[in-house]
Parts: structure tokens; C-alpha cells; sequence
């Protein structure tokens, strides 16, 4: 089974503002997987500004499943420094609308539902490095068959913070051991995309009774001679607004993400290193 590349993946080396432009007019409607290498995607959650302090500390004490990459002052749609041309009520491909704790919506804009107290904060995400893996041909399941990454509910509690608590959600990508070593290091070198993995295999362990049944995305088969890699996932804050019910809040569609302007560092040197063997 072939793995795409930046040969195959046609938004691969788009620059972040084209991939926004893009989902702004509604050519791209799903997954940003595969998009704009070399750059941060991010999640978002948008909450009315009386609940913003204590998510941002949320955000602060539980950094694996969500790194802070921007924050928006209330009311204001766009966050500067991860793009200049970067309207948060269109540039995603889809989103949530969530009402006292429970999903209502998807949309694809948020002229029906932006509020002008709405904080908006933006979470790494694992596409990032997933980039990165497919810039050093190291292959990736979900990828190869075109479905969305396997994320599920885990018994790893966040660290509560005022109305804030829930479980851990993790994303999961099956290796071979020396695709393992290799996703490790590359992974570990970007803490703004959720950093070295949580867990590496026994997935009983954090909680997952059928690895065949994810909570999000797609069922990803794990062959024999893999094993089960789990990172934190910034679908995390879904499953907090899931259990902390706020009367209100936006979130990304699961594999919709913001593409921002910030560069991932090191990008660059971590795939010389994959080209020179030291990967």
C-alpha cells in the first residue's frame, strides 16, 4: 500500500494562507491532513469570555492534550500572530456548535452563531507532525487509505480547573518498531503538536476496551507486526465541554483544522536529518 507524499498530497506544499483561502470558498470541506508542510494546524474552542480565565488555565496545566499555540481577545475573529489574513468565522473547513454540553451543529461558517464575546483559543494539533513523518516517508495508515485518524476516550484524567475537567482523548497511528523509534523523535521535537506519545501499545491500559472502535474519526487496522501508538489529541477540550457542559461553545470539526502561519522549528532540520540518515 503506497503512502502519499508531497508528490500525491495535493496541498501539501500550499502555503497556509491558500489552504485558508480554500476553505473560506469551500473547496476544501473535510480534513486538513496534509496540508501546508511545515507549518502549525491548530484546534480551536471558542467560549464566551466569562469562562475564558478558566480555560486558558485549563490549557496552561494540561499541555500534552492542549498546547496553546494563540488566544484571541473577545469578540475579535482573528489572532495576529498565527496569520494576517486569517478570519477565525470562515477559515475552518467545518465546525461544532455546542449548547450546555451537547453537539447541535456542524456548519462550515459561523455567520449563524458568532458571538461578540467569544474567545477564541487555538490548540496545537497532531497533523503538524504527521507532516513531518510524511516529509521523512515514514508511513501512516489513516493516509494511505484516505480515512480520518482513530481517536479515542481514554482513562487519563485532565487536571481540573474550575468548570473544566474530562478525559484525555488520544489519537492512535500504528508503526512497525523502527517506524516507532523514528515517529518518537520527530514527534517529540514539536511540543506545540502534543509532543512524544502517551502510551505504546496495551491499550487496555488507558482504557480502551476495542481499538477497532474509535470514539472519532475512522477504525485503523493495526497489522501483526505493528503496535498501537497514542499521542494526545486536541479533541481533548470536545470531550471537557462534553462532561463540563457550558451553555455555549464552538469547536473545529474533529480533522478540521485552523492552518495558521506559525512555522513548526525545526522543521527543516528534522527532515535534513531524515535525508542524511540520522533519523
Amino acid at each position: 500500500m503506497a503512502q502519499p507524499g508531497p508528490a500525491t498530497l495535493p496541498y501539501f506544499n500550499a502555503s497556509p494562507a491558500e489552504v485558508r483561502r480554500l476553505c473560506r470558498t469551500g473547496q476544501v470541506t473535510d480534513m486538513t491532513a496534509g496540508m501546508a508542510a511545515g507549518y502549525i494546524q491548530a484546534n480551536i474552542v471558542m467560549l464566551p469570555a466569562a469562562l475564558a480565565d478558566a480555560f486558558h488555565e485549563f490549557c496552561l496545566k494540561n499541555p500534552r492534550p492542549c498546547p496553546l499555540v494563540g488566544m484571541s481577545r473577545p469578540g475579535e475573529y482573528g489572532i495576529p500572530a498565527l496569520g494576517a489574513d486569517l478570519d477565525l468565522r470562515t477559515d475552518l473547513p467545518r465546525y461544532r456548535i455546542w449548547r450546555n454540553g451537547v453537539l447541535v451543529v456542524e456548519a462550515s461558517d459561523l455567520g449563524d452563531y458568532w458571538q461578540d464575546d467569544l474567545v477564541t483559543f487555538a490548540l496545537g494539533c497532531s497533523f503538524s507532525f504527521e507532516n513531518a513523518l510524511t516529509a521523512c516517508g515514514i508511513p501512516m495508515r489513516h493516509l494511505q487509505t484516505g480515512r480520518g485518524v482513530s481517536m479515542y476516550r481514554t482513562n487519563i484524567a485532565c487536571t481540573p480547573v474550575g468548570p473544566f475537567s474530562g478525559p484525555v482523548v488520544v489519537s492512535m497511528r500504528p508503526f512497525r518498531s523502527q517506524d516507532i523509534i523514528k515517529a518518537v523523535e520527530i514527534s517529540s521535537a514539536i511540543p506545540l503538536a502534543h509532543g512524544s506519545p502517551v502510551q505504546i501499545g496495551f491499550p487496555a491500559e488507558i482504557g480502551i476496551a476495542d481499538i477497532g472502535t474509535p470514539d472519532y474519526g475512522d477504525a485503523t487496522p493495526v497489522a501483526e507486526d505493528e503496535l498501537p501508538v497514542f499521542w494526545a489529541c486536541g479533541v481533548t477540550p470536545q470531550a471537557v465541554l462534553a462532561a463540563s457542559m457550558p451553555e455555549f461553545a464552538i469547536t473545529h470539526a474533529p480533522g478540521a483544522m485552523l492552518v495558521t502561519d506559525m512555522p513548526i522549528a525545526h522543521y527543516q532540520d528534522l527532515v535534513e536529518r531524515h535525508r542524511r540518515g540520522v533519523i
